[in-house]
């Protein structure tokens, strides 16, 4: 999920448009049911910074799932 106004990361969204943020969460929401994951479960990564394998300098939402995930990732 991709909000289309710009910041660089998620501390930037949350600081600025705590319901922007919201509206990101909603759309994840939607797009795992769309996907059919949302019955199993699914994780949303937000990567944050370079440590993080944040490659792309605009907040946005991964929504993982299809598959038994494991713990830790990475």
């Amino acid at each position: 999920m991709i909000p289309r106004d710009h910041y660089p990361d998620l501390p930037a969204l949350t600081a600025a448009d705590p319901a922007l943020l919201a509206e990101v969460l909603a759309q994840v929401r939607e797009v795992a049911e769309a996907e059919g994951i949302s019955g199993r479960g699914y994780r949303v990564v937000f990567n944050t910074g370079a440590d993080a394998g944040q490659a792309v300098p605009h907040v946005h939402a991964h929504v993982l799932g299809g598959r038994a995930l494991s713990w830790p990732p990475g």
